[in-house]
């Protein structure tokens, strides 16, 4: 199964994905495939149809899009375990969920005739290359986007989500999820991410405006932090450093906030640099918060020649370092009532207690902050989460924290 669709995987368009993996799925006794992709929100579930079927060469007419909350499938994705698919026909119907690393991409519907270890293996083998292959497709499919996206994209949000990273990473040293909101409108806000050995940057940026001109601006900070911080440019010198690149297009007639931090994962050592941007936060140990204090500097590309400080904080395993911009805390309701500071770290503090993985935190996050505002934010809203699991290499406890899937188990007890 696995190497004639490996073969095959090379030269297969995004449209053929599923007659090819439902016809090398038959090799190990697998059938009924269904591939399902989440959305950009990560609300639904949408059946990749392919190319003149509606499923993986059953032509059987099946659901085309399923809720993430309310449906065993949307349980599968969330938790990121194989779970039983119903079916009254003596067969083994599985929902099985489809991961890039640590990046949630969807699930995977799989029938076997017969229910043990090494189907289970089988079945999650063929999900991680199917995940592969998504993914070495994607960017190069406008079927992928179209079949992802449940409303249109503005311009300046076409042009953040190709230029950020993945939106989950994870490598048993850290994992790291990020949203932005509102996902199709979106305009000034941007987060970056990159590791170099021990070494793992963060940032976040928050561009005046609310038009396309903030996403260029926005673009042009994240370009000109990675092209500085990759030539050696160091923390305390990477603001003045986007500084200049933003006054030599824009003059002061545009600006950018932001916090840049590197995190030592060999140590926990964190070191950061606030422009004009709000303080981080860490959660420890799903009790507490707390806001590190450091001076900010001015906003990037006002041109104010203030001093840069650089704040250090020694964090602790299982620590999560929270980064984020105005549009989350500063949400209101139509009655004026801001969705607030208080209410959004309490919110992250019960799910970090409920051992959430951080995708599902925040994509959690993202929905109690919409339904706060009715469904339509007045500015841009991101997080960017990292939690640092500590310096020992990967092991089997860090793998529910990153969202690998795991077979069914009794959760009863």
């Amino acid at each position: 199964m696995l190497a004639g669709l490996l073969a095959e995987s090379h030269l297969t368009p995004f449209e053929l994905l599923p007659s090819r993996v439902a016809a090398h799925a038959r090799a190990a006794g697998l059938s009924d495939v269904r591939i399902y992709l989440g959305d950009l929100q990560r609300d639904v579930l949408r059946l990749l149809t392919g190319r003149g079927s509606d499923a993986g060469g059953g032509g059987t007419p099946y659901e085309r899009e399923l809720t993430v909350d309310g449906t065993v499938a949307g349980r599968a994705y969330q938790y990121g375990q194989i779970l039983p698919a119903g079916g009254r026909d003596g067969a083994h119907h599985r929902w099985v969920p489809l991961l890039d690393g640590t990046e949630r991409l969807g699930v995977l519907h799989l029938t076997a005739a017969v229910d043990d270890e090494h189907t289970v293996q089988d079945m999650l083998a063929l999900a991680a290359l199917v995940a592969m292959m998504v993914v070495g497709s994607r960017d190069t499919s406008d079927s992928y986007a179209r079949l992802t996206r449940t409303s249109p994209m503005n311009v300046a949000a076409e042009m953040q989500w190709q230029l950020m990273p993945p939106r989950t990473y994870a490598d048993g040293r850290v994992v790291i999820g990020a949203v932005m909101e509102p996902a199709y409108q979106v305009s000034g806000d941007a987060y970056d991410y990159a590791t170099a050995e021990d070494l793992v940057h963060l940032s976040v940026f928050d561009a005046m405006g609310h038009d396309t001109a903030a996403g260029l601006t926005a673009n042009l900070a994240l370009g000109a932090c990675r092209n500085h911080r990759r030539q050696g440019t160091g923390l305390a010198d990477l603001g003045d450093a986007i500084e200049r690149v933003l006054l030599e297009q824009f003059g002061p007639s545009r600006y950018v906030t932001g916090i840049l931090a590197d995190l030592d994962t060999s140590n926990g050592r964190l070191t950061w640099v606030s422009r004009g941007h709000h303080p981080p936060l860490v959660i420890r140990g799903g009790r507490w918060t707390t806001h590190l204090q450091c001076r900010p500097c001015h906003p990037m590309g006002t041109d104010l020649g203030l001093p840069t400080h650089v704040g250090q904080e020694q964090l602790e395993p299982g620590d999560r370092l929270v980064l984020y911009t105005d549009g989350i805390t500063e949400a209101r309701t139509p009655g004026g009532q801001e969705f607030g500071l208080e209410r959004f770290t309490d919110f992250l503090v019960r799910h970090h207690a409920d051992d959430l993985s951080v995708p599902e935190t925040l994509r959690r996050l993202i929905r109690a902050v919409l339904e706060h505002h009715s469904g339509q934010l007045q500015d841009d809203a991101t997080i960017l989460l990292c939690e640092w699991l500590g310096p020992a290499p990967w092991s089997s406890r860090t793998a529910p924290l990153a969202g690998v899937p795991m077979p069914p188990r009794d959760r009863s007890g």
